[in-house]
């Protein structure tokens, strides 16, 4: 069993490596990168910004929060919300019993592989400030990442909707945040709107 922190670069490194393999490239700050990759490399360092002190289970859960998302698509759920909801909860299962595997591997013990899964499911949102501050990242990642894209393909009451109900999953820190991203002009003031409105 290991220490805190003696695992966590062989762990980060197999998260990577997991996620090198994600179809789908992004690019982020001039550099394009594999989106779950990106993902859960971003998402480490907004929790460094959000959390005082991120501890190993903390730094992980992070940046295993989207491991291998791409193996179980959208397209294989329903339409609408509850479809929606559902793929989400069937990701978030399936990234936490993933990361057992690698984190076990890299010689942490029970306790912290438990607290890991339980971070990335984000058991006990509303009142773990952990899981607030995965459910942070995740969204602020979110923003970096995906907004821009999705700008010009959905239409803006739309688009108003999905930035609003991101919001209200983040807290008054995390909203903070947002004004840290560098975005175009185009998304700037549609987060104003959506902001504005909530």
């Amino acid at each position: 069993m290991c220490s805190l922190n003696e695992g966590l670069q062989a762990a980060a490194a197999a998260i990577d490596d997991a996620n090198a393999n994600d179809p789908t490239v992004v690019a982020v700050r001039g550099e394009l990168r594999p989106l779950a990759m990106a993902h859960g490399q971003l998402a480490v360092e907004w929790v460094q910004h959000l959390a005082e002190a991120p501890d190993d289970a903390l730094l992980l859960a992070a940046r295993a929060h989207h491991l291998r998302r791409w193996e179980l698509q959208r397209t294989s759920y329903p339409e609408g919300r509850a479809g929606y909801l559902r793929w989400r909860r069937d990701q978030k299962q399936r990234h936490a019993r993933d990361i057992e595997v690698i984190l076990l591997g890299a010689g942490y013990g029970a306790d912290t592989v438990e607290r890991v899964q339980a971070l990335i499911r984000r058991d006990g949102l509303g009142t773990d400030p952990s899981a607030q501050i995965i459910e942070d990242a995740a969204c602020l990642v979110f923003i970096e990442t995906q907004l821009a894209d999705m700008a010009p393909r959905f239409e803006r009451a739309h688009l108003l909707d999905i930035i609003r109900k991101t919001a209200r999953k983040m807290s008054p820190a995390g909203l903070d945040a947002v004004s840290r991203i560098a975005l175009g002009d185009v998304e700037r003031e549609l987060l104003a709107a959506a902001l504005a409105q909530t």
